[in-house]
C-alpha cells in the first residue's frame, strides 16, 4: 500500500523527508496541509499537530528523522541514506542532529521572532541565535574540507537534514565568505535533483517567509 505523507512544501522538516522520498523515487500520497481536511486528519493522527507525519500501512510515523529511518527499513531504494556499518551510521546521525539542533533551531528562532508583535520580540535571543549559527558555520566549514557531502563522499540522511536547514539559515543569517566550504556545499545541495524539486515546489510560498525571501536561490 502506498504511504501517505502529511506535509507542507515550504516547511524545512517536510523538505527533509521529501528529499529522501525523491532520492529513491518512492511512491507516496501527498496530503498538503493547505487543505483543512488534511489538517483535521493530521490532528487525529498526531494531536501535537506538528508535521511531517507519514502513514505507512497501519503505522503512523512522526518526526522527520524517524520517518527517513522508517523509509530506509521498510521502503529501501537504490540510494542508501543510512549505511549498514553502525559506526558510520553513528557519525552520520551526529550530523543529522547537528543540522537540526544547531542550524535549523537557531534559524527558526530568528524567523519566528519576526512574527511576534514588536513589544514581545526577543532581541537577546535573536543575538544568541545568530552567534550560534556563526559557530555552527565555522565548525561545519572545517568538517566539510575535502568532502563532497556532509558525511563524506556519499549522499545520506545527513544531507537530507542539511539541505533545507542551510537553505533557510542562509536567508535568515547569511553564510559569509569566511565559510567557503559551507557556501560550496550549499550550492551542491541546491543542484541535487531531489532538493531542487523540493525547492521548486515551495516557490509559490516564498511570500510567507517573514524576513522576506531573497531573489537568489
Amino acid at each position: 500500500m502506498t504511504p501517505t505523507l502529511y506535509a507542507h512544501p515550504f516547511s524545512s522538516y517536510c523538505q527533509k523527508v521529501l528529499i529522501a522520498l525523491y532520492e529513491n523515487g518512492t511512491p507516496f500520497a501527498y496530503r498538503t496541509l493547505e487543505d483543512a481536511r488534511n489538517g483535521t486528519e493530521l490532528e487525529a493522527l498526531w494531536p501535537i499537530k506538528r508535521f511531517p507525519v507519514l502513514v505507512d500501512d497501519s503505522r503512523t510515523v512522526m518526526e522527520a528523522t524517524i520517518i527517513i529511518e522508517h523509509l530506509c527499513l521498510h521502503r529501501p531504494g537504490p540510494v542508501r541514506l543510512i549505511p549498514d556499518d553502525p559506526r558510520e551510521a553513528l557519525d552520520l546521525r551526529l550530523l543529522d542532529r547537528f543540522f537540526d539542533n544547531y542550524v535549523a533551531t537557531p534559524m527558526q528562532k530568528i524567523v519566528l521572532d519576526r512574527i511576534r508583535p514588536e513589544p514581545d520580540r526577543d532581541s537577546y535571543g535573536v543575538k544568541e541565535a545568530r552567534a550560534m549559527l556563526d559557530r555552527a558555520y565555522s565548525w561545519l566549514d572545517r568538517t566539510l574540507a575535502g568532502r563532497e557531502w556532509a558525511a563524506g563522499q556519499t549522499f545520506s540522511l545527513a544531507d537530507c537534514a542539511a539541505a533545507p536547514s542551510l537553505f533557510y539559515a542562509d536567508w535568515a543569517h547569511p553564510v559569509g565568505e569566511a565559510f567557503p566550504h559551507v557556501r560550496d556545499y550549499r550550492r551542491r545541495l541546491l543542484a541535487r535533483p531531489s532538493f531542487a524539486r523540493a525547492v521548486d515546489e515551495a516557490r509559490p510560498y516564498r511570500g510567507y517567509f517573514p524576513l522576506g525571501a531573497p531573489d537568489r536561490d
